[in-house]
């Protein structure tokens, strides 16, 4: 899947269902890391990571294959991937 040219993105990890197996972190370090409570988070722009339920950040374009790739790999199939336009998951276990 490509990201249409013009339309944005976000992602968000439901740390719930969060295996902390780290794929996410291998596959798009600047937008997923690990927090001391050994689940991952998403990253704003600046490099914070949001810890808040649901918190979403946005995907970068040049990073958004691998978010993908990230939803697709997941063991714990927490990562959702919606498009900021109307908020429908495009990858994730919601995505249609």
């Amino acid at each position: 899947m490509a990201a249409a040219p013009d339309e944005r993105y976000q992602v968000w990890i439901d740390q719930s269902l969060c295996t902390g197996d780290g794929l996410c972190v291998q596959e798009a370090s600047n937008v997923f890391e690990f927090d001391i409570d050994g689940l991952a988070y998403v990253k704003d722009d600046a490099g914070e990571l949001l810890t808040d339920a649901g918190a979403r950040a946005d995907v970068p374009a040049d990073t958004f294959d691998e978010v993908v790739l990230s939803a697709r790999k997941c063991p714990g199939l927490c990562i959702h991937v919606v498009r900021t336009s109307d908020g429908v998951e495009v990858e994730g276990p919601d995505a249609q």
